[in-house]
């Protein structure tokens, strides 16, 4: 949905304009005086912008030019008089779209925002590639051409400038933590930290203290009091990692530390204000979660109001040649050492289903880069399912080895531990909820 700002210091005239808008689809905000229209255009978080040329104390050039420089792909419209058409054609002049004589009807208001919403996706279509786009917003790590990856772009660029909370979804290494980093980058706590949790690498009786801290004497060991991560990221962001990890009894906590804005330390009865943004991510299917009583509903949708949804590897393959040459140049340079892909390898790796997504390709090439002896990596150096071989093993894709290897170590790991998921979990070094999904998934009973 196109999102628009509406400008002019006729109450009247601005209301009825962003009632027309809001009633053919569009999102629309209003600004009734030009400091206000400069304060939020600066932000640059609209498609299309109608602004009066007139705004009192103010010029609606101003506004334009303010617009133009948080954001060259926003779209502006100059509302004007008969008497000022020579300052519109200025203003066209120095970048804006197009400009409306009053009084107008409202079939010419719909069509020249329609066209200047249109002109303003296909140019975000192109610019999210430019490399002037990728270093203005700090995408550089983020890397691909595809479809989906052009529309997570273009969405970072809508949400950041919100406090709204997020909850990035997608499977193991498809790059959830980047995304995360982005929109505090583009957010206006960008100053402030950004402090990333990894949920399932704390355990529970430690959870709540890392988090919220805890006050002197409240546990075995707490000889003085200690902030929570919570009050360290006061003003920035704060990253849950495998949100769904958390048990049931913390989740409470966290929603009411979310709702009411406040943290409260383990031992105190008092609670602190923290300001923070709040993003989640998860490998997890939440709402199978939920229906299983291993997550609440009500933190779910707290949770899930801005949405990412990240692709596999496999379902973005046209970015491989682009990830594997930037992973390439990585650590050609870490490990100052000449390497290069040989014929073929490039097109082998396009065809791998990458169960572990980008970090595995990641870790492949660091691999071959290290190992390759003559500079010159071939397609054999790189663990890749075989082109082709004939006999049994014909057809088994590397995702199969995988899956194969997985099941065993799993039930070698339950027969070791005597049937105890907790220690099986231990021995393998994953969660006993991971554990449980991957038995499920395998279908192991023990």
């Amino acid at each position: 949905m196109p999102k628009v700002l509406v400008v002019d210091d006729q109450k009247n005239m601005c209301r009825t304009v962003a009632m027309l808008l809001r009633g053919a689809g569009y999102e629309v905000e209003e600004a009734t005086d030009g400091d206000t229209a400069i304060d939020l255009g600066a932000k640059g978080a609209y498609d299309v912008v109608l602004t009066d040329l007139k705004l009192g104390n103010r010029d609606g050039m101003d506004v334009l030019r303010a617009v133009k420089e948080a954001s060259a792909m926003t779209e502006v419209i100059v509302m004007t008089a008969f008497a000022t058409i020579e300052s519109a054609v200025e203003a066209m002049r120095i970048g804006a779209f197009d400009y409306i004589q009053k009084p107008f009807s409202e079939q010419e208001l719909l069509v020249k925002t329609a066209k200047a919403a249109e002109n303003r996706r296909l140019s975000g279509t192109v610019s999210l590639l430019a490399s002037e786009f990728r270093e203005r917003y700090r995408f550089e790590s983020i890397i691909g051409r595809s479809q989906a990856i052009r529309e997570i772009l273009g969405r970072i660029v809508k949400i950041a400038p919100t406090d709204a909370t997020v909850l990035i979804t997608g499977e193991s290494g498809t790059g959830k933590e980047l995304v995360a980093r982005a929109i505090h980058a583009n957010s206006k706590r960008a100053q402030r930290p950004f402090v990333p949790v990894n949920c399932a690498a704390i355990t529970e009786t430690l959870l709540e203290s890392e988090l919220f801290g805890h006050a002197r004497g409240a546990f075995t060991g707490a000889i003085a009091a200690r902030k929570g991560l919570f009050e360290e990221a006061e003003g920035g962001t704060f990253f849950f990692d495998e949100i769904a990890e958390t048990p049931m009894s913390f989740q409470a906590k966290l929603l009411r530390a979310i709702q009411e804005g406040e943290v409260r330390r383990v031992g105190e009865n008092k609670g602190i204000k923290v300001d923070v943004r709040i993003i989640a991510a998860t490998n997890q299917d939440l709402l199978t979660s939920i229906a299983e009583k291993r997550f609440r509903q009500d933190l779910y949708y707290r949770l899930n109001v801005a949405r990412f949804q990240l692709p596999g590897l496999r379902d973005r393959r046209e970015d491989i040649p682009l990830l594997a040459q930037f992973f390439m140049d990585k650590f050609r340079k870490k490990m100052s050492l000449d390497a290069r892909f040989g014929d073929g390898v490039v097109e082998a790796l396009t065809t791998h289903d990458f169960p572990g997504n980008i970090r595995e390709l990641e870790n492949m090439i660091e691999q071959a880069v290290a190992l390759a002896g003559n500079g010159l990596i071939q397609r054999d150096d790189l663990p890749l399912a075989p082109a082709s071989r004939p006999g049994p093993s014909a057809g088994r894709t590397l995702a199969d080895v995988v899956d194969v290897a997985e099941k065993t170590a799993i039930e070698t790991a339950l027969r070791d531990a005597e049937g105890s998921r907790e220690k099986a979990a231990e021995l393998l070094g994953i969660s006993p909820t991971t554990l449980w999904r991957k038995m499920t998934r395998f279908n192991i009973t023990y």
